[in-house]
């Protein structure tokens, strides 16, 4: 799918951005993105970039074993600190049968990033490379080559290639128009009297009372009852997923005896301050998660018990949670495909799907837009046993990214995004947070960059936090301390959230009786003053490229 470049929305920017426009001198970000093996390759993007003349060099290079392997590279000259590389190419795979995991690694002289952009390649047809990297500090000469993950020597075919670089302004920059497109759109309010005349000089109030697209975090149990910790969250979250409290082994930590109390209040909590809620989850294929005694029964028994936990889940949650996470973490483990055949997952979404289908089922998985060295979920993986599910018949809906970040590589995450955005599917990034061995501070710095990000990806229909508060901290990061005083990182989502809603507007209507804004996508109410009467309203503002108008009679 080759999508338009971001110069196109220039003229559809908010007039406060257009001035943005007449500074950039930059090239555009190309959202292109190919997930099917051709016959023939596409170009190459931005005609190449600084790789336009140059051609791979194939030399021996230590390979992931420590042997030497001969890889396709090229060599790059004076690469900059902080800047935005952005790299793509075609890769096929000859001289051998079935496939190869073909990464990019980049060498320069002060550090090595083993993967920046991977793909699962081919014989006989071209798969698309997408990545990307940031350097620490500038290089002048690096290496940026291509070879199988476990380091065999094959021989890799590469065509139209390309390096493209992004300074941070340039990036940025990017990021607001997106946002600008995706998530915000032009209103005109006109205001006349109830014969039809225009209106000049109307006071109006406008103030945005809900926000479009979900932004939340997880809960725990700790927020039952907790007064303080539920109006901090209410103030700034409008969607919630439960930490644990909805897994098997906390419903039923022993056969038979059914506990749903916790996941009840939490669920009383979240409908009386209108939070949509994801369901997580209802199985999680890592054994070390699976309850004790399901681990021993047999295949007869488990085949009852699971089929058992969905009725009885399912039939008790109908219609409450917004999405399913089915099968947690299936990339990475297998438990009860193992246990119950190859099928097993397959069946567990039919029978979901059957018991709420109004619930959007998704897949879950780490390791997919936080890195490509993760062989089990390459976004080349996640797209594959996605669609190997729907061949099978399973009705899914959603692509479950959860964010476990370190250090955040925004190109690679952007580039996996784009890849992921050709599926048509909608995205969320489900359980962002930031490593805990890294100092507050920058776990407040990447955090940022991360929320950016995924805001201003169009693909990406909701984002949630995994910082659910308990006595001994977080998972991984905090928002706030125990008194819900800000940490760093909840600075930053505090000054994002912001950032991200129109607030309350105030102003007069024009000659013509009309009153023109740019709004975050949402509810609004309208309060209209003209004279000595007032009128109060609501309306909705959804995605479109058209101006919203809305009329007012006073």
């Amino acid at each position: 799918m080759r999508h338009s470049p971001f110069f196109c929305l220039f003229l559809l920017a908010p007039l406060s951005a257009l001035s943005l426009a007449s500074t950039y001198n930059g090239p555009p970000y190309d959202s292109s993105a190919y997930t099917e093996c051709k016959l023939h390759t596409e170009e190459a993007l931005y005609n190449g970039g600084i790789l336009k003349d140059q051609e791979p060099e194939y030399a021996w290079v230590k390979g992931a074993t420590g042997n030497p392997v001969y890889s396709p590279g090229f060599r790059l000259q004076n690469l900059t600190q902080d800047t935005f590389y952005c790299f793509s190419t075609w890769v096929k795979i000859n001289d051998t049968a079935g496939s190869a995991f073909i990464r990019a690694t980049l060498v320069s002289e002060t550090a090595t990033q083993n993967c920046t952009g991977s793909v699962i390649a081919k014989n006989g047809c071209w798969s698309f490379l997408k990545g990307g990297f940031v350097l620490t500090s500038p290089s002048p000469s690096s290496m940026l080559y291509l070879q199988t993950a476990e380091g065999s020597d094959i021989n890799i075919v590469l065509a139209s290639w390309s390096l493209q670089s992004f300074t941070k302004e340039q990036w940025k920059l990017n990021q607001q128009y997106k946002i600008n497109k995706e998530r915000k759109r032009a209103v005109t309010i006109h205001v006349s009297s109830n014969d039809g005349l225009q209106l000049e000089g109307a006071e109006i109030t406008i103030t945005q009372a809900a926000k479009d697209f979900p932004f939340g975090s997880t809960i725990a149990k700790t927020i039952i009852g907790n007064v303080p910790y539920q109006s901090w969250f209410t103030e700034r979250f409008n969607a919630a997923v439960f930490e644990n409290e909805l897994k098997w082994n906390a419903t039923e930590p022993k056969q038979g005896q059914l506990n749903y109390t916790l996941a009840d209040q939490m669920l009383e909590f979240t409908r009386a301050n209108q939070i949509i809620v994801r369901g997580h989850n209802i199985f999680w294929e890592d054994p070390k998660y699976v309850p004790q005694w399901v681990l021993n029964l047999t295949d007869t028994e488990l085949y009852l018990a699971v089929n058992s936990r969905i009725q009885s889940l399912m039939e008790k949650y109908k219609e409450e949670f917004i999405h399913w996470d089915v099968s947690n973490e299936m990339l990475h483990f297998d438990f009860y495909e193992q246990r119950l055949g190859p099928n097993a997952t397959l069946n567990f979404f039919e029978t979901a799907h059957k018991s709420d289908p109004l619930a959007t089922l998704f897949m879950n998985e780490f390791n997919v837009v936080e890195t490509c060295d993760d062989i089990n979920s390459t976004v080349d993986t996640y797209i594959s046993r996605l669609r190997e599910l729907r061949r099978g018949g399973v009705t899914m809906d959603g692509i479950g990214l959860e964010g476990h970040f370190t250090v955040p590589n925004l190109p690679l995450m952007r580039a996996i995004l784009d890849k992921l955005a050709t599926l048509g599917l909608p995205i969320w990034l489900t359980e962002v947070d930031i490593s805990k061995n890294l100092s507050k501070e920058t776990q407040a710095v990447y955090l940022e960059q991360v929320l950016r990000e995924g805001f201003s990806h169009p693909s990406v229909k909701g984002i949630m936090l995994w910082t659910a508060l308990h006595s001994n901290g977080c998972y991984q990061m905090c928002l706030t301390d125990n008194d819900f005083y800000n940490l760093p990182a909840g600075d930053v989502v505090d000054r994002l959230l912001k950032e991200w809603e129109t607030g309350t507007l105030e102003g007069q209507t024009d000659k013509q009786g009309s009153f023109s804004f740019h709004g975050f996508l949402g509810e609004y109410k309208v309060t209209v003053r003209y004279g000595k009467k007032t009128v109060n309203s609501t309306f909705s503002l959804s995605k479109g490229d058209e101006t919203r108008h809305f009329n007012i009679q006073i």
